[in-house]
């Protein structure tokens, strides 16, 4: 049989059994040949009626967490990670309240994926709040530090 009427009638064959709801299809033709099992469909269940309607002033959403008062110039985590105040345990922290910083001093550490990203200081200044502790998770451009 000739490839391009072999790739014809095979094409034909996997539509008809597609559009037939069959869960496999085998197919020879002298040296032409394959297999295919099709994955069963997925039944989109309908979620039942609401008993009764509640009024929009009661479907209020609950409020996010509002963002910490930053006093000052925010430092953001750059990354998703876990946040170390210092080296390594045994070690000073890179910066407490009330320190005094240059533009980039390495101010803590965010680890993410066995990665060490230091966090430099955007400016000059005091170190006027700390938000994390050593070992918290942060998220993308949450707020570590405020430098004032």
């Amino acid at each position: 049989m000739d490839i391009r009427i072999a790739k014809e009638t095979a094409l034909e064959l996997l539509s008809r059994a597609k559009a037939e709801g069959a869960t496999a299809l085998s197919f020879t033709a002298d040296e032409f040949s394959f297999s295919v099992e099709f994955a069963p469909k997925q039944v989109a269940v309908a979620a039942p009626a609401a008993a009764a309607a509640v009024p929009a002033a009661a479907e209020e959403a609950p409020e996010a967490p509002a963002a910490p008062e930053v006093p000052g110039t925010p430092v953001r985590s750059p990354i998703v990670g876990t946040y170390y105040a210092a080296p390594d345990p045994q070690s000073p922290p890179f910066a407490t309240v009330g320190q005094e910083v240059k533009k980039g001093d390495t101010l803590c550490i965010i680890e993410a994926m066995k990665m060490l990203n230091e966090i430099t200081a955007p400016c000059d200044g005091k170190i006027a709040r700390i938000f994390c502790q050593n070992g918290d998770l942060v998220e993308y451009d949450q707020v570590v530090m405020a430098i004032q």
